[in-house]
């Protein structure tokens, strides 16, 4: 492990230049380029909000709900997809020159969690537009964030590395993302859906549990921190065991690539 850390100081550099390439090809042949990472969250609020907002009998600060936990989920789902192809997407790189190979998944995640904070510019914009007033507790929205940013690093390498020798699990985390939009209640309020006795059935989904405390944190809320300190405990633990078995794995690539 020792190793590992001394050898991503070494190539730091090169994550940079990959993530910062990442980016680039993204919008490369967009007339519009990185003004999509604002346009296409607030088209998609604006069309959900359109739907869903008589159906469940939501209050003005609707689009503010729908915003939190669509941009949160998007930005899993995007670059959990990403992060799935990073190392069969580089194969002919990897066949070539010595590379640490976990640069791949890290630089995905990480050209989308640039692209996510930048459309977060959006979501404070809706939040003024419905009369959102920040408060000190919109500081623990950096906690939420952060653990989602574990979160997705582990999930990334867990996916890469599996994805290498079961190329079939693109289209089943496909499905799988699916049913974790669901679970995210990202389009309808749980009380709805289930009542509070029962709302403990979506947090044991930690994707929820971080939207649910990032809402709160914007909506200038107290931290649920039984609900926080379970998805950050989930996310350490798939963070680590999947740089683990990324690593183990790493020198059998060559051979199904």
């Amino acid at each position: 492990m020792k190793n590992l850390f001394l050898t991503f100081k070494k190539y730091r550099y090169l994550l940079f230049q990959l993530v910062k390439k990442d980016i680039k090809l993204k919008y490369r042949s967009s007339y519009m380029g990185v003004l999509w990472t604002l346009l296409e969250p607030l088209l998609t609020m604006m069309v959900l909000v359109l739907v869903f907002s008589k159906l469940y009998h939501n209050t003005k600060d609707f689009p503010v709900y729908i915003l939190t936990g669509r941009l949160l989920y998007s930005f899993f789902a995007n670059t959990t997809r990403g992060a799935l192809k990073s190392v069969r997407a580089n194969a002919s790189m990897i066949k070539k020159v010595y590379v640490p190979k976990y640069m791949y998944p890290f630089a995905s995640v990480l050209s989308g969690y640039v692209q996510f904070l930048i459309s977060l510019v959006v979501l404070a914009g809706v939040a003024v537009y419905c009369n959102i007033k920040p408060t000190w507790h919109l500081l623990e929205a950096l906690v939420p964030l952060t653990v989602i940013l574990v979160l997705t690093m582990g999930a990334g390498l867990w996916l890469s590395t599996l994805a290498v020798f079961f190329r079939d699990l693109e289209y089943l985390w496909g499905v799988a993302l699916t049913l974790i939009m669901y679970a995210c209640a990202i389009f309808y309020r749980v009380e709805t859906v289930v009542g509070d006795n029962n709302r403990w059935l979506f947090r044991l989904n930690p994707l929820y549990s971080v939207i649910e405390n990032f809402r709160d944190a914007v909506y200038g809320n107290a931290m649920n921190m039984p609900v926080m300190l379970y998805s950050v405990g989930f996310s350490v633990v798939i963070f680590l065991s999947g740089l683990v078995v990324f690593y183990k794995n790493q020198d059998k690539f060559i051979l199904h690539l």
